[in-house]
C-alpha cells in the first residue's frame, strides 16, 4: 500500500493559517501569495480526503483540530535538525526562455518578482524551440509560437504586432518610405523564426520570401544588425522595444501586422503543484497583460 505524504509546504500552510485565520497574514508570514495559500489548503484537503476548516472564519474542523496536533509534533521534530546546506523556505525555478523576450521582456520586469518572492531562486536557461535548441530539465518554459502544443500544458502571455524597422541613418539614406512599394529592391534582413511572408500577405504583395542576405537564428541579433544600417528587418514590437525606446530603430510604416505567433508559458502535468511555478505564471501572466 503507497501512502502520500503530504508536500511540506502545505502542512506549513495549514499550521500558520490554523493559527493566524487569515489568509493575507498567512501570506504574508511565508512569503507567498494568498492564492498560493489557497492552493495548498485545497492540495492538502484532497490528500487528506476531509475538510479541515469549517467555516469562513477559519476555524477548525473536529478532524482538523485532531490534524494540526499531529502536524506541530512532526513540524517540530523537524525543526530538531535543520539542513546546514539549503536556506529554510528557499525554492529552486528553472525556466527556459528565448533569448530576445529574455532581454527585452523578462529582465526589465524580473526585480519586480525578487522583490514579491525572495525566497525563489530562479535560474534562466536559453531556449529556441523552433530551431530545436531546447534546455533540458526546466520547469517552465517560454515558447513563441502557434500555441498548438501536444506535449505540455500552456497558456498564452502576450501576442505581438510585426512591422519593418531599420536605423535612422539606414532610413534617411534610403527613404522617404510614402509606399510599400519603396522598400523594393533594398537589403532584408531574414530570419526564420520572423519569416517576412506575414507582412507581404497583409499588404496584397506576391514578393517571394528573400532566399538572399543576411540571416539570423535570434531575434536580438537581427535588431543589433538593423540598428547598424545592414538593413531593414521584419520586427516585434515588444521584442524590439529596447532599440526602439533609445531610437537605435524606426518603423519604415505606421501601419502594424499581427504576428501569427505568440508567446506561451509551457510546463508538463502537475508542474503547477508546486506553488513556486504557479506563482511565477501568475505573476508572469499579470505583469505582461
Amino acid at each position: 500500500m503507497t501512502i502520500r505524504i503530504p508536500p511540506i509546504q502545505c502542512l506549513l500552510t495549514f499550521e500558520a493559517l490554523a493559527r493566524l485565520r487569515s489568509v493575507t497574514q498567512t501570506a504574508d508570514e511565508l512569503c507567498v501569495t494568498p492564492s498560493a495559500v489557497s492552493h495548498r489548503i485545497r492540495q492538502l484537503e484532497q490528500i487528506l480526503g476531509t475538510k479541515l476548516f469549517g467555516r469562513a472564519d477559519f476555524s477548525l474542523t473536529t478532524e482538523g483540530i485532531e490534524y494540526l496536533a499531529h502536524v506541530r509534533e512532526g513540524l517540530a521534530t523537524l525543526a530538531k535538525f535543520p539542513s546546514q546546506s539549503v536556506s529554510p523556505g528557499r525554492r529552486k525555478l528553472r525556466l527556459a526562455v528565448t533569448p530576445t523576450f529574455a532581454r527585452s521582456v523578462l529582465l526589465p520586469r524580473l526585480k519586480q518578482f525578487s522583490d514579491a518572492y525572495p525566497e525563489i531562486d530562479l535560474t534562466l536557461q536559453v531556449s529556441i524551440p523552433l530551431l530545436d535548441v531546447v534546455a533540458e530539465d526546466a520547469d517552465l518554459m517560454v515558447r513563441f509560437g502557434t500555441g498548438r502544443y501536444a506535449d505540455v500544458e500552456h497558456l498564452c502571455l502576450a501576442k505581438d504586432e510585426v512591422t519593418p524597422m531599420a536605423s535612422p541613418a539606414f532610413v534617411r539614406e534610403h527613404g522617404p518610405f510614402d509606399s510599400v512599394m519603396d522598400m523594393e529592391g533594398l537589403p532584408l534582413l531574414r530570419s526564420p523564426l520572423e519569416p517576412w511572408r506575414t507582412w507581404f500577405a497583409a499588404h496584397d504583395l506576391d514578393w517571394p520570401e528573400p532566399t538572399e542576405g543576411s540571416q539570423f537564428n535570434d531575434i536580438g541579433l537581427m535588431c543589433d544588425a538593423a540598428a547598424a544600417g545592414m538593413g531593414v528587418a521584419l520586427l516585434r514590437l515588444k521584442l524590439a522595444a529596447p532599440w526602439l525606446d533609445n531610437g537605435t530603430l524606426v518603423p519604415l510604416y505606421p501601419r502594424h501586422v499581427p504576428s501569427p505567433h505568440a508567446h506561451y508559458l509551457c510546463w508538463r502535468t502537475g508542474t503547477m503543484d508546486r506553488w513556486e511555478c504557479s506563482a511565477f505564471a501568475e505573476w508572469l501572466k499579470k505583469s505582461l497583460s
